[in-house]
């Protein structure tokens, strides 16, 4: 498992390395562009599933912890997902409450945002 480190006192986020890994290139991507976007993720807490979300600014300490093999092993078809994701308005969400870190990238749930559900 990875994490996330945000903001200067902030709860670390965890979540399977090769998100973190796909996660990273985004985040580093958009924030070097000055481009701030949302980031939400759903985990099982106490058997509930629950939402956390963050805004990604450039202004805000961020720090990436993975296994440096998850890094090396990126999917361009997820990449250009989270990229469209983090373009709406509705941002990038992970859906972390099912998920298991050996999981192939192809059976992550990488939610489609709820404007572009409806129309």
């Amino acid at each position: 498992m990875g994490t996330l480190h945000y903001g200067a006192t902030g709860d670390p986020i965890e979540m399977p390395d090769r998100i973190l890994a796909h996660l990273k290139v985004l985040i580093s991507t958009k924030l070097r562009r000055n481009e701030s976007f949302s980031l939400s993720w759903d985990r099982l807490v106490d058997g509930a599933v629950e939402r956390s979300s963050i805004w990604l600014h450039c202004s805000i300490p961020l720090q990436f912890q993975m296994d440096a093999e998850a890094a090396k092993q990126l999917d361009r078809a997820y990449l250009q997902q989270l990229a469209d994701q983090a373009n709406s308005s509705a941002g990038v969400v992970i859906d972390l409450s099912d998920q298991v870190a050996e999981r192939e990238l192809s059976e992550i749930d990488v939610r489609t945002p709820a404007l572009a559900r409806v129309a």
